[in-house]
C-alpha cells in the first residue's frame, strides 16, 4: 500500500496431482517423454471415447481440501467449458463449474521478517479439471513453424483461487510459499514449477482513495481488474504484481478508467523485459458456455470418507511449527525455517533432537552449518550423506566435553567430506580430550610467562586474558579457548 492506492491482489493456482495416470484415462503422467507419446482417443477426446475417473486424484484433492480448511460438499459434478485452444483439440476443457469439489476455506500466512502481520487468506475454491496440452513457437524466423505436444492433455489439476485477500507482492510469496509446502509436505503434488507441476494466474487491480471514502462511506476507486497469466516462479509473481501496480496506477493517472469503463484484461509477463504485455480480454464464465459433463456422473463424497482421508493425513507445517516451538523450545525464526525446508529436513531434525535431547543445539548444527554445505555443495539432505545417527554423536561429544568446540566445525566438514564418523574424523584430526589438570597445568606455565596480562586482568581488564588463548592453542591444538579462558581467570583471581 502506498498514500494513494492499496493493490488488492487475488491468486489462482494450478496444481499437478501427484497421481501416475491421468485424471479422465490411464495415460502416463511421466514428465518429459517424447512428445505425443502419452495420448490415447480419451486424451483427443475423439467419438465413442468414455472418461473414467481417476480415484486418486479425488483423494488427492479432499485431502488438500482438509488442509486448507475448505468445505467438502457431498455433492460435485463435472462441466465441460468451451473454448479452442490449438493443444486442446476437443474443443473443451473438462472442468468444474458450480459445484466444485471444495470450498470456501482459507491459509494462515506470517512473516518470520516482521514484513506483514500474519493474517488469514480465505479460498474460494479448490476444483479439479484436466490440463491442456503444450505448444511451442519457433520465433526465430519468420514463418516458423509451431509445434504441439500433447502428452499434459488431460493430467490432473487442481485449481486453487482465492479471494482478493493479498495486499503486496511480499503477501503473494508468502501465500504462495505456504502453500507450496503445504502440498509438498502432504504429497498432493511435487510442485516442480520448471516442469509446470505448479502455475499461477495472478489477479491484479487498485483501490485509489480520492478522498470520498471517508465523508460519505463511499468505496474507493478501483481500477480495471488485470489477470497475468502462467507465471511460473515465485519472483515472477513478485515482479509482475509490482510491476502491474505501478502501470496501472500510471494509467489511472493519464485516463481515470475505472473498474467496469474496461473489460477485464488478460496479460502476459515478459520476464527478461521486466513487464506485462496485453494478450485479450478476458471472457467471461457465459462465454464458455459451461454445461454439465454427459459423460461422467457426477461424484458423492461422504462425511465417512472425509474422515478417512483426514485420519491418513500427514502433519501440516503450521502444526509441526507449533511442536518444535512448544516441545523443543525453539525460537518461531529456527522453527520456521526448519519447517520451510520440507519434510526431509524436518524429520532429519527430529531424528537428531530425540538423539540428542537437545532441540536447540540440533538446530543450531542444521540451521548454520548442515544446511550451509548443502547449499554450497548444491546437494539434497540424502546427498549429503550425513545420517541423523552421526551428527547426533558429533552434538554429544560436544556435548561430553570430548570434543573441544573451536574443533568442532572442522571435525563436521571432514565426516561430511570423507563420509566418517565422528570419533573416526577426530582420530584423523589428532583430537583429543584434554585433562582438566593437563589443562591448569598449561594455564599456569602461560601466566608465569606473560606477568603483563596478568597485571592487566588485575587492574580490571579481563579481554587482556585472551591473548593467552592463542598461545594455549599452539602449545596443545585440543584445548578448548572456554576453559583455558576460566581457567587463567580463576588462577589469576587467587594470586
Amino acid at each position: 500500500m502506498t498514500a494513494d492506492y492499496t493493490t488488492i491482489i487475488g491468486l489462482e493456482v494450478h496444481v499437478q496431482l501427484a497421481t501416475r495416470s491421468k485424471l479422465f484415462c490411464a495415460c502416463s503422467t511421466t514428465y518429459g517423454a517424447e512428445p505425443n507419446t502419452q495420448v490415447c482417443p480419451v486424451c483427443l477426446g475423439l467419438p465413442g471415447a468414455l472418461p473414467v475417473l481417476n480415484r486418486e486424484a479425488v483423494r488427492l484433492a479432499i485431502e488438500t481440501g482438509v488442509a486448507l480448511n475448505l468445505e467438502i460438499p457431498e455433492f460435485t459434478k463435472w462441466d465441460r467449458k468451451q473454448y479452442f485452444y490449438p493443444d486442446l483439440p476437443k474443443g473443451y476443457q473438462t472442468s468444474q463449474f458450480d459445484l466444485p469439489i471444495t470450498q470456501h476455506g482459507y491459509l494462515e500466512i506470517a512473516d518470520p521478517g516482521g514484513a506483514f502481520e500474519p493474517k488469514r487468506i480465505r479460498i474460494l475454491r479448490a476444483h479439479l479439471e484436466e490440463d491442456a496440452g503444450k505448444s511451442t513457437h519457433d520465433e526465430s524466423k519468420a514463418g516458423g513453424d509451431s509445434l504441439i505436444d500433447l502428452n499434459r492433455t488431460g493430467t490432473p489439476l487442481l485449481e486453487i483461487v482465492s479471494e482478493p485477500d493479498l495486499r503486496s507482492a511480499a503477501e503473494a510469496k508468502a501465500y504462495l510459499s505456504e502453500l507450496k509446502l503445504l502440498l509438498t509436505y502432504l504429497g498432493v503434488s511435487d510442485c516442480n514449477m520448471q516442469e509446470g507441476s505448479l502455475r499461477v494466474d495472478a489477479n491484479v487491480n487498485l483501490h485509489i482513495d480520492e478522498g470520498t471514502a471517508a465523508v460519505d462511506g463511499a468505496k474507493p476507486t478501483a481500477t480495471p481488474i488485470v489477470e497475468v497469466k502462467n507465471l511460473n516462479s515465485f519472483r515472477g509473481v513478485e515482479r509482475a504484481i509490482e510491476y502491474e501496480a505501478q502501470r496501472q496506477w500510471r494509467e489511472w493517472q493519464e485516463t481515470r478508467r475505472k473498474i467496469g469503463d474496461f473489460p477485464k484484461q488478460t496479460r502476459g509477463w515478459d520476464d527478461a523485459a521486466g513487464v506485462t504485455r496485453a494478450q485479450r480480454h478476458k471472457e467471461e464464465s457465459s462465454d464458455y458456455r459451461y454445461f454439465p459433463c454427459p459423460d461422467l456422473e457426477p461424484v458423492t463424497i461422504t462425511p465417512e470418507r472425509v474422515d478417512e482421508v483426514r485420519a491418513q493425513m500427514a502433519e501440516l507445517p503450521a502444526a509441526l511449527r507449533t511442536r518444535l516451538e512448544s516441545d523443543f523450545g525453539l525460537p518461531l525464526y529456527d522453527a520456521d525455517v526448519i519447517v520451510n525446508q520440507g519434510r526431509g529436513v524436518a524429520d532429519y531434525f527430529l531424528s537428531v533432537a530425540a538423539a540428542t535431547g537437545d532441540g536447540k543445539q540440533t538446530a543450531n548444527w542444521i540451521t548454520q552449518h548442515v544446511l550451509r554445505t548443502m547449499n554450497a555443495q548444491e546437494v539434497s539432505l540424502d546427498e549429503l550423506g550425513l545420517p541423523a545417527d552421526r551428527l547426533a554423536g558429533l552434538i554429544k561429544k560436544i556435548a561430553d566435553g570430548e570434543l573441544p568446540s573451536a574443533r568442532s566445525r572442522e571435525t563436521f566438514d571432514l565426516m561430511v567430506e570423507k563420509n566418517l564418523s565422528v570419533d573416526g574424523a577426530m582420530a584423523e584430526l589428532g583430537i583429543e580430550a584434554v585433562d582438566e589438570s593437563e589443562l591448569e597445568g598449561l594455564c599456569q606455565e602461560l601466566l608465569a610467562a606473560n606477568p603483563k596480562i596478568v597485571a592487566d586482568v588485575q587492574g580490571g581488564n579481563d579481554k587482556a586474558v585472551g591473548a593467552l588463548i592463542g598461545q594455549a592453542k599452539k602449545k596443545n591444538p585440543n584445548a578448548d579457548p572456554g576453559k583455558v579462558r576460566a581457567i587463567c581467570l580463576g588462577l589469576i583471581a587467587k594470586m
